[in-house]
């Protein structure tokens, strides 16, 4: 006697099997698709409202800032550093004290690339730069004072402040405003790509330690601004360095 066949049993379990596995590569792709949303989208959408949150309380603590020229300009009283930017500034503020960690204690501002962002002392993930902030390296020289103001940002997700900072050319302006006084830095050189590791962007007088035509040799009053390139990766390093052309006191 022949036995019966279980072909239609076979094949609904097949079914179900595939069924099942559709399901789970759909599911995988929602959760994948919720992570890149987060990371590209809501972490945005927080530390932009974060840094903005800050900036408005650093400017209800100072009061309003110093009068602007027609052109877009703060009024400065003095001259600066000359072009080398070894000279040093006309009667500066008294030294502020300095920040402590993750604390936010100045505006950046670049028209350029239409950016406003808080900094804050030190480069953490978590407390500064994941808050959509700017981070002040802190080995290296405060605003408007002799050596290397040196910053770091995000180029990607978490506000990315730095994300067009590769658009900045020779000549642009960027100021950087404190409790005390208004500083304008004159963007003059860049490096579009380094290792992570180069120190050497923000030592006092800032020079590539793997390119040693980039940078400076001499004492001057200079600002370094850095972040991950090329976009979505943190292989290598982007610096844009300028030098201070103006003090503006509050």
């Amino acid at each position: 006697m022949r036995k019966p066949w279980r072909g239609g049993r076979g094949w609904g379990l097949l079914a179900r099997g595939l069924w099942v596995s559709a399901e789970l590569v759909v599911t995988l792709g929602l959760v994948l698709l919720l992570l890149v949303v987060h990371q590209l989208w809501w972490t945005n959408r927080e530390a932009r409202q974060e840094a903005g949150r800050t900036v408005q309380a650093l400017q209800r603590e100072w009061g309003p800032p110093p009068p602007v020229a027609p052109s877009g300009d703060p009024v400065v009283p003095d001259p600066l550093p000359s072009a080398t930017g070894s000279e040093a500034p006309t009667a500066p503020p008294a030294p502020a004290p300095t920040p402590r960690w993750d604390q936010a204690y100045a505006v950046l501002r670049i028209p350029r690339i239409g950016l406003t962002a808080p900094v804050a002392e030190g480069t953490g993930k978590g407390g500064v730069l994941d808050r959509g902030h700017v981070g002040h390296y802190t080995r290296t020289a405060q605003a408007g004072r002799a050596g290397n103001f040196a910053l770091a940002g995000h180029r990607n997700t978490h506000g990315e402040p730095f994300r067009r900072l590769d658009r900045l050319r020779r000549g642009d302006r960027i100021t950087v405003e404190t409790r005390d006084a208004v500083y304008t830095y004159t963007a003059d050189r860049s490096l579009a790509r380094t290792a992570p590791s180069d120190s050497g962007v923000i030592a006092a007088v800032p020079r590539s330690n793997i390119t040693p035509s980039a940078g400076y040799s001499e004492p001057g009053y200079y600002l370094t601004l850095t972040t991950c390139t090329p976009e979505f990766s943190s292989r290598y390093r982007l610096v844009v360095w300028g030098k201070l052309t103006a003090m503006r006191p509050r």
